[in-house]
């Protein structure tokens, strides 16, 4: 047997002890970190989906701020319930920074017994098989890259027929989609968001935000506030920051896992959906502002104007016949992309209502993006921040 498929096997089954540069590891142990505020939608599913994995050596650490704190209840009633699975809780938080996510996440770094940590977010829910086929591309040798950190698209799940939450639903699982796939195929720069990663600790303790090469860092010395994950505690966008300084500042790339993070969408009203994309396009504009800038023309409605005019000039188009075709090609890739990440079709019932989502989305797509780029102000969790340069927060008291 080739080595190389005798490895991927043991992979899949959590016994390989190689580590992804080709270095021998310690069995490719695993702490998965759930960070819990609150009673999420479907938050004991979501936390279940975790002791399910089909993979022998992880543990997994809960972390509240809030020793009264509701999820508790839930993750005790699971480590109950699933005693054959090494779990433990910690209470408490360390201030380290602005955004209360990292604060709630400081000690379960500390706290975890192995290099290899798969950050999960409450919300969240994977497949049995999720963290062993993340496991194999982790530590597969034969890409021309280094891999820093193995992440999955999002998905989302309706529970809630509130227009905020279908709105969001249908940003998720085409336009957000569709742009992340293609960004992180072309693997021109990072592209990460943070309901599901998994990275080592090792590496996120050099880095400190700056997204200068560590080279450069050590050839021209400057003073950073700190590093480690209590450097990231100043961004808001604390998981796009990590994927971005382990690729610029230690040169790691990212792969994305054929599963997905589904995500159930609670009780969203009309402004939560608008007030959201606000948020993080306001993040994205002081961390990536020329990406952000050109944001629109991904849009299907601006790419219609752009793309109407054009073949008229060019090719005597006449707009009855460019602007059908346009808009059902489009909603066609979309709802291709969303029938690939959900590995079902629509069911009937529910393209109505799909349909309607997917256009006041696409409707909505400019002038939220307007809204967001004339403003520095977001609201998250209760409180108020200003955004400052790099993507960097302030609490507004």
């Amino acid at each position: 047997m080739r080595l190389d498929i005798f490895s991927h096997s043991l992979v899949l089954y959590g016994t390989l002890p190689y580590g992804p540069l080709g270095f021998w590891d310690v069995w490719l142990r695993v702490s998965i970190l759930r960070p819990l505020k609150g009673l999420d939608t479907n938050l004991y599913e979501n936390l279940e989906s975790t002791f399910k994995q089909e993979y022998s050596n992880y543990e997994i650490i809960f972390s509240v701020a809030d020793e009264n704190d509701q999820a508790l209840l839930v993750a005790q009633a699971l480590m109950n319930r699933y005693p054959g699975v090494q779990a433990t809780i910690i209470i408490g938080e360390e201030i380290v920074g602005v955004n209360p996510k990292v604060n709630n996440l400081i000690r379960s770094f500390k706290a975890a017994t192995h290099d290899l940590l798969w950050v999960l977010d409450s919300g969240v829910m994977v497949d049995p098989g999720t963290l062993a086929r993340s496991i194999d591309i982790f530590t597969n040798t034969r890409l021309n890259k280094p891999i820093g950190l193995v992440h999955h698209v999002p998905f989302a799940l309706i529970d809630e027929s509130k227009v905020g939450s279908r709105l969001e639903a249908a940003f998720l699982n085409t336009n957000h989609a569709k742009m992340y796939i293609a960004i992180n195929t072309g693997g021109i720069e990072s592209c990460v968001v943070g309901k599901s990663n998994l990275y080592r600790r090792s590496d996120v303790d050099r880095l400190n935000g700056s997204l200068i090469p560590i080279r450069s860092q050590m050839e021209n010395p400057h003073e950073p506030i700190r590093y480690g994950l209590p450097a990231i505690g100043r961004f808001l966008a604390e998981d796009n920051m990590i994927a971005s300084a382990l690729w610029h500042e230690l040169g790691l790339r990212h792969d994305l896992s054929c599963d997905v993070a589904r995500n159930v969408v609670g009780n969203m009203s009309f402004w939560d959906y608008v007030w959201r994309r606000v948020r993080w396009i306001r993040v994205r504009k002081h961390m990536v502002l020329a990406a952000t800038l050109l944001e629109p023309f991904t849009e299907s409605l601006m790419l219609a104007v752009v793309g109407n005019f054009s073949c008229r000039t060019l090719f005597s188009t006449p707009s009855w016949a460019f602007f059908p075709l346009h808009f059902l090609l489009w909603l066609y890739v979309d709802l291709d992309v969303y029938t690939s990440i959900a590995g079902l079709s629509i069911r009937q019932e529910s393209f109505h209502s799909f349909l309607l989502a997917w256009i006041g989305r696409e409707t909505l797509a400019f002038p939220i993006w307007i809204l967001a780029i004339f403003g520095d102000e977001v609201v998250w969790r209760g409180q108020r921040y200003q955004i400052l340069h790099n993507g960097e927060a302030r609490l507004n008291t």
